[in-house]
């Protein structure tokens, strides 16, 4: 039986510090052989040069790298030279996303959605660049329903997505559903599962707000019970994201995307309970 495939996402450091840090976390997990490192993409563009330096120095390692690139607020010129930046320096996989708009900013700019961008870059370089989408099994937190977020999706994957990562999600179910949804509607891109290692309840309860990520009720309720107590907190959610990660891959996940916010041990200490490590 193959071996998993795995990859994992980082965003660019603020500070020279960050930057230090960041490169000792890519060197301990390079070791465990991951298929990809992708690198965030700030609203609006905020973060393209800070994006575009971390992808060029990951790919000088000998990694493959794969750079978000958000539409929202953006012009075809913009994201022209930013996909010829890439091509001249050999990334060839990209993250396709809308993206938010930067704070105070009005206009969406020339995309709108994301299915816009996928189709830009494929007019503009036919099949050079391996394209990911984003997927929500939990539904895309703006979308009017799930009806219509799903036809969002498929959208992307009609434009030209090779693949596509899901928002993280604390539910096996609501995946193992959305990739039969998929199949039902004759979508077969590999579905990669968003796994986001938990170390700590406030930031993870601050980012589901945000994303719109579920944490069900007994989650939150244990989590809560520990209080300030991190390394309970730490123990059990590494437990529990760990059988969710082995239910994933018992159930047919084609890879595991782990979302380190730039940090090795918990993702580590995940993929050694899995034996992958």
């Amino acid at each position: 039986m193959p071996r998993p495939q795995f990859s994992f996402e980082f965003y660019p450091p603020k500070t020279p510090e960050g930057a230090v840090s960041l490169e000792n976390v890519q060197q301990q997990l390079a070791e465990v052989n991951p298929e990809f490192f992708s690198v965030t993409f700030g609203a609006g563009g905020s973060t393209r040069d800070k994006t575009f330096e971390t992808v060029i120095k990951i790919q000088s390692h000998g990694i493959s790298a794969a750079p978000h690139l958000s539409c929202v607020a953006s012009t075809k010129e913009n994201v022209r030279s930013i996909l010829n930046n890439y091509r001249e320096n050999s990334i060839s996989k990209i993250v396709a996303l809308r993206g938010d708009l930067p704070s105070g900013t009005l206009s969406a700019g020339e995309f709108r959605y994301a299915n816009e961008l996928v189709e830009f870059i494929r007019t503009e370089t036919g099949d050079y660049f391996d394209i990911h989408v984003a997927a929500y099994p939990e539904v895309h937190p703006q979308a009017v329903n799930g009806t219509e977020d799903f036809k969002n999706f498929k959208r992307k994957v009609d434009a030209g997505a090779n693949s596509a990562i899901t928002q993280y999600f604390y539910n096996a179910e609501a995946y193992f559903q959305f990739v039969e949804q998929c199949q039902k509607s004759g979508i077969s891109i590999p579905i990669v599962a968003g796994i986001m290692p938990i170390t700590q309840y406030s930031q993870l309860f601050r980012f589901s707000e945000m994303c719109g990520a579920d944490i069900p009720r007994w989650l939150r309720k244990r989590l809560e019970s520990f209080g300030d107590n991190r390394e309970e907190i730490k123990e059990f959610g590494l437990e529990v994201v760990s059988r969710l990660c082995q239910q994933l891959l018992d159930g047919g996940a084609p890879s595991l995307h782990f979302y380190t916010m730039n940090q090795a041990a918990p993702t580590l200490a995940i993929l050694k309970n899995l034996n992958l490590s």
